[in-house]
Parts: structure tokens; sequence; C-alpha cells
């Protein structure tokens, strides 16, 4: 919804949770275009009609008819709704004000917020977490060439798998000190972005990391770029980029590498060529990571789990002081289903076989396959729904999975 003479019904329906503001990778890294959608989610056709009747009949005129042309016969009864609505997502989102998100195809690997109400274009890959510490991370050095090498490319460009490049990823063991000081500069580089994009409409983070690269290279600046240094105050920018990948190497224990590897090109996007010493030190980095990643997954086949949102993902285990004052006569009484409920199998083939098994007897959510696991592994069981999605042997329907025969 952009056209001018909408203008007056985004003006009205602007604070309404069934108009959102939707952004796509080119919002992100270019100018954003300032587009809006209607998302009926959750609302029957009547509901939403006698809600937002003017909403109704903007999607009433210009979706039900190509809905109705539609060989899905879902799709026709529900044509006010969206093909996918992504229920994980709302899921795992539902109590945090911000998403951290990243274009899943651009030349510099840039992290940055979307408030919760943003309705997020499949081209941008979101991640669940709004700890500003998490966004620090990701926006490292650390993680960069991580996911530069655990990536793929389109032509030149790198690109960004969630499961291959952050779920992968072993994030540092943080002290309080260590996630407020790795915060405080990811909250900072984050606003002054998007402050010095304000009040430069054609100010584009992929013009400003063109610009940072040039910097850290100690390469001449031309007129453009020098104004896209001032508008953007990318001196600056680098200064606190380089500040943030000291921290994260710091909380990993890694000064070492910091020290070869800080303020060197390449930190957001492929350096082809790059000087032997750089290559060495990225390379040992790597081996730091792959390393702590296979320890990871050790402890974690013993029980012991870093959450990076323990109360999302393990609700049982984020309070433990609740558990510890439950008394023997509570436990006894406590529902049969709680302690007879299966453990969530350690090797993928039994999670495979487990999942095929319960969709061959009818279908589910994703949500209603985790929740007959002990700890609700809900993150697991959407990676296996998406491996047999890829082979092509199981189908999603809105929220619900079946099986493919």
């Amino acid at each position: 919804m952009n056209d001018h003479a909408q203008l007056k019904l985004i003006e009205k329906y602007k604070e309404a949770p069934v108009l959102r503001y939707y952004v796509n990778g080119k919002d992100i890294i270019q100018s954003p275009r300032n587009v809006y959608l209607i998302d009926f989610h959750g609302l029957s056709e009547s509901e939403a009609r006698n809600a937002y009747p003017d909403l109704y009949q903007w999607v009433l005129n210009r979706v039900k008819p190509e809905r109705e042309q539609n060989r899905d016969p879902k799709l026709r009864k529900n044509w006010w709704l969206h093909r996918r609505s992504r229920s994980d997502l709302r899921e795992m989102s539902g109590k945090l004000t911000h998403l951290i998100v990243t274009t899943r195809v651009a030349k510099h690997r840039v992290f940055t917020t979307i408030k919760i109400s943003t309705a997020a274009d499949y081209n941008l890959a979101c991640i669940a977490l709004d700890k500003h510490h998490s966004l620090g991370i990701l926006s490292s050095r650390v993680h960069n060439i991580w996911s530069l090498k655990s990536g793929g490319t389109l032509e030149d460009r790198p690109t960004y798998n969630n499961t291959l490049c952050f779920e992968t990823f072993p994030f540092p063991e943080l002290t309080d000190e260590q996630a407020a000081k790795i915060g405080q500069l990811a909250e900072q580089i984050d606003a002054n972005r998007k402050r010095q994009q304000a009040e430069h409409p054609t100010l584009t983070l992929t013009g400003i990391y063109n610009v940072m690269e040039k910097l850290r290279a100690g390469e001449e600046l031309n007129a453009r770029e020098q104004s896209i240094n001032q508008q953007g105050l990318v001196s600056t920018l680098l200064a606190d980029h380089d500040a943030l990948d000291r921290a994260v190497f710091n909380a990993y224990g890694w000064d070492d590498l910091a020290k070869a590897l800080v303020g060197l090109p390449g930190a957001t996007t492929p350096l082809p060529d790059k000087p032997a010493a750089q290559a060495e030190a990225e390379e040992e980095l790597l081996m730091r990571l792959v390393a702590l990643n296979k320890q990871r997954t050790a402890e974690e086949a013993q029980g012991k789990v870093r959450w990076l949102r323990p109360d999302y993902q393990a609700p049982e285990e984020a309070a433990p002081t609740q558990k510890e004052l439950q008394s023997t006569t509570a436990e006894a009484n406590a529902p049969a289903a709680d302690k007879t409920k299966t453990p969530w199998p350690k090797d993928l083939a039994t999670q495979v076989t487990l999942l095929r098994d319960m969709l061959a007897a009818s279908p589910h959510s994703a949500e209603s396959l985790a929740a007959q696991f002990k700890r609700k592994p809900l993150k697991g069981v959407n990676e296996v729904l998406s491996a047999l999605a890829a082979l092509g042997q199981a189908q999603q329907d809105d929220e619900h999975w079946r099986l493919v025969r």
C-alpha cells in the first residue's frame, strides 16, 4: 500500500495492528520505500470487515478476484489472509520488542533491528533476539568471518542462511560487564546509523560500508565518498566497530586475534587477495570457532545447553528457584503427562523417524509436534521439518504440516 490515494487510509489506520510497516532487503541496505501491508492474521472474514471496513474493501477489491482463480481451495476459502502466516516467527517473537535482521544477499554483512510490529519480507533473515549484546556479537568481525565462510554466494555477493550461518555459530559466554559493554557499542552503532540515514535520505548502508572499507584500507576518498563519510559519520562509525570487535574478541578470550585482525579491511565483505598474515589469522579464528562448536555439541549431548533465550527455549530451566521451592507433594500431584513425555532424541535419524511417524498419523503444527517432547524443542522440530520439506517429504499448509506420500 503505497499509492498516494491511500495516504488517508494509512493515516487513519497507522496505529492499528492489522496495518504493518513492511520492509525488504532494499529498504534495509538502500532507502526505505515506506510501504505498508494489510495483515488480518487471526481475524475471521466478518471480524475483519466489521473492525476495519476500509482495509477490508481494499483487500476485497484487489485480492479476492485473484484468489478465486487459485487452484488451492484453502486459499480461495481464506482469501483475506496471507498465504503463509509465518506462525513460527510470530510465536518466537511474541514477547520481544524488536527483531535482529540482515539481508540474505548483500555485498556487506550488516545487522540491524526492526520493531516487532514491522512485517519482514522473505529476503530478510530474522533472528528472534532483542538483547543489544546479541546484536553486537552478530555485528562483530568474529561472526562475519564465520558467516562469510559458512554461507554461500549469489554471483559475487555473500548469502546468509540462518541454519548454516547462525544456528552453528557458538556465542561467547558473557559476564555482565562484557554484555553491557558489547550491548552499549551495538546500540550506539545501530542508533547512529539510523539517525544519520533519517537526516540524509539518500544515504545507504551499502554506501556507508563501501566508504568504511576504503578507510580501513587507507585509500583516498573521492568527492562523493567524502560526502558519504561526512553525512554518515563513517570515521566515527569505524571507530565504534573496531571497539565492538575488540570487545567481542575479548569475550571469547582471544585478544591475540584482535591484535591481528581488528582494523583491517574485509570486516563485512569478502576481501580477495588478502595479505597472508590476515588470511592466517582468519583461518585460526575459524579453527577456534569450530573447536568451540564441537565442545558445545558434546556438552549439549550431556544436557548442558547455553540457551540464547532461556525464558522462551527452556522456561522450566529459566526459573530454577521455582523448581527448588516445589514441595514433594506438589511434584507427586503433577500431571502424569508432564512426566511421561518423550525426550527429544539427540541423533537426527531418530528425530526424522519420529516426526515422520507423527505426521503420517495426522497433520500437526510445529508447536503441537514440539509439545509431545520434554522441554518443547521447537527449534529442533522446525529444523527437521525444514529438512523434510527440502527433501519433498513434508509440506506446510498454513500452520499445519502434512506428510507427502
